[in-house]
């Protein structure tokens, strides 16, 4: 078992005095109430008013190796649903195309680890659906390599809340070693984010350097699945340059957004460089 995650035999009052949302005195209350009432645990603190039902569902994860962020935990930006709300419609979306992901693509053969995320046009999702995929996996236990690629406008250290002095680019420059431009994020035990880092005056000539590809495959010998956020492809060709050193991409379009012809273009630019398209998503957020 990964050392950082929880061990499932520590009880709900012994995370929760851990984490300081009780005090000894607390849980001891709870217990004579749990006794008295004979209910669980977990419905005597709300019966007292000394834990809400999000704090209940946050431990009970913890306990599952099932971690997600409680509301008011602002160490992450609130866009990262599938950190705060794993319950909700949308990350249930996106935990079927994780299982879909994984059929096609990753389970099919050991040796892929990589996707890449891509669109057309800026404003349509990538770096949302990127960002939240990522902890999805993570929360399956699968560890989880989120790369901003995006060497223009990156957004993963905004999403994050992490730093952004170094990162792929560093790492593609040579100022950077491929491990020290790595950030774990603790609180989702198994997801890791390589920021995009300072923009370059050069970003394709990087993405285009063997460096890229030596990098890739050094980081799949430590993880599952990696997923590279990218540039609108209507703008540069850098996006396609990333998806032909992953091997594969995901499309996103965004509902009542997308332009149709836009779309058909960088489908017909994939398809002409032999690139797998492993799927498409309709973004309605």
């Amino acid at each position: 078992m990964d050392s950082s995650q929880v061990p499932a035999e520590r009880t709900i009052g012994t995370i929760l005095i851990g984490a300081g949302k009780l005090s000894a005195a607390d849980a001891e209350k709870i217990t004579w109430e749990q006794e008295r009432s004979n209910l669980r645990f977990g419905d005597a603190a709300v019966k007292l008013g000394l834990l809400t039902e999000a704090d209940i569902k946050s431990v009970l994860a913890q306990q599952f190796g099932y971690p997600y962020l409680a509301y008011g935990d602002t160490s992450i930006a609130e866009e990262v649903m599938a950190a705060y709300n794993p319950f909700s419609v949308l990350v249930e979306e996106l935990r079927d195309l994780r299982t879909q992901l994984m059929l096609r693509w990753f389970e099919a053969n050991a040796k892929r680890k990589c996707i890449a995320i891509a669109s057309p046009e800026s404003g349509e999702g990538r770096s949302f659906i990127a960002a939240n995929l990522a902890v999805i996996f993570s929360q399956l236990g699968e560890r989880t390599l989120l790369i901003d690629a995006d060497l223009r406008k990156p957004r993963q250290h905004q999403l994050f809340k992490i730093a952004n002095t170094s990162g792929l680019s560093t790492v593609l420059a040579g100022r950077s070693s491929v491990s020290d431009a790595i950030v774990k994020i603790d609180k989702l035990l198994c997801l890791s984010v390589l920021p995009a880092g300072p923009t370059p005056p050069n970003p394709q000539e990087l993405l285009s350097r063997d460096a890229f590809h030596d990098t890739l495959n050094h980081y799949s010998e430590s993880y599952d699945v990696i997923l590279i956020d990218t540039a609108s492809a209507s703008e540069n060709a850098d996006a396609l340059m990333v998806a032909s050193r992953a091997s594969a991409v995901l499309l996103v379009a965004r509902k009542n957004f997308s332009h149709l012809d836009a779309m058909q273009k960088l489908v017909i630019n994939l398809q002409n460089s032999n690139i797998n398209i492993v799927g498409s998503l309709l973004n309605e957020y």
